[in-house]
């Protein structure tokens, strides 16, 4: 059995050629797991553009999702091909000292600290 996804190099390319899907994917890769209400207030975009574009990245075999009651979780996809998180890995790196993608880890950081916050 062939546990390795079938990801297009195409697909791949596209979805980190989205603003959205690139900060999404960096962030998951960062993190592991991200719930959609995460995602949205670390990228200060509305709810629907976020699940939109997360959708796009589940139906292109990148992330994966999982739901825990109604929450709903996603994570980069487990089984993407060693070429895929090795590209995935270099934009991460390349990523890092950029301030869009600083501002978006400072907003992630920030729910971590409010006290009420509850990472189901």
């Amino acid at each position: 059995m062939n546990r390795e996804a079938n990801i297009q190099p195409e697909a791949l390319f596209r979805a980190l050629g989205d603003s959205t899907r690139l900060r999404s994917l960096m962030l998951l890769l960062r993190e592991g797991e991200l719930c959609v209400c995460e995602l949205t207030m670390s990228l200060d975009l509305s709810q629907p553009k976020i699940s939109r574009h997360l959708a796009h990245l589940r139906e292109a075999g990148i992330a994966e999702v999982r739901r825990d009651g109604t929450w709903v979780f996603y994570r980069v996809n487990e089984r993407l091909p060693d070429w895929a998180r090795e590209v995935l890995r270099c934009t991460l790196a390349g990523t890092e000292e950029l301030e869009t993608f600083q501002v978006d880890r400072a907003r992630l950081a920030d729910l971590d600290e409010r006290p009420s916050r509850d990472r189901a």
